[in-house]
């Protein structure tokens, strides 16, 4: 009896031991290799950059949470939303990507989330 004892103590530590490694361990997810733009939700309501720059045409953005709330990316012109692209991102580590058509110009990159209209960065498209 002692010995299943000891014995259930130790496959319990050992349980708990590796479920406690594996939730330390995980890594977010990584954008794809044909990402043409990353932008990162940093915490303090602002994207990573206040200025990005992009080449002209099919424009695949990659969207990363590095905040803890969620956030979202549209891209707009004066006050006008351009296209339907919205990426949306929930917790730390989330990532979102989508592709929009955009002739050179100035641009800036938004989040649509109520309170969070100081999260504006240029984008400036050659």
């Amino acid at each position: 009896m002692i010995r299943f004892a000891k014995n259930s103590l130790a496959a319990v530590a050992v349980a708990v031991a590796l479920s406690a490694c594996s939730g330390s361990t995980a890594t977010p997810e990584t954008l794809p290799a044909t990402v043409d733009l990353e932008v990162r939700a940093a915490s303090g309501l602002k994207f990573d950059k206040t200025a990005y720059e992009a080449t002209a045409g099919d424009i695949e953005i990659g969207y990363v949470n590095d905040d803890t709330i969620r956030h979202t990316l549209v891209v707009v012109e004066g006050d006008t939303k351009v296209g339907t692209l919205e990426l949306q991102v929930n917790k730390r580590g989330d990532t979102d990507t989508g592709t929009i058509n955009l002739p050179a110009g100035n641009y800036s990159v938004f989040c649509t989330v109520p309170g969070h209209q100081n999260m504006k960065a240029d984008l400036t498209v050659k």
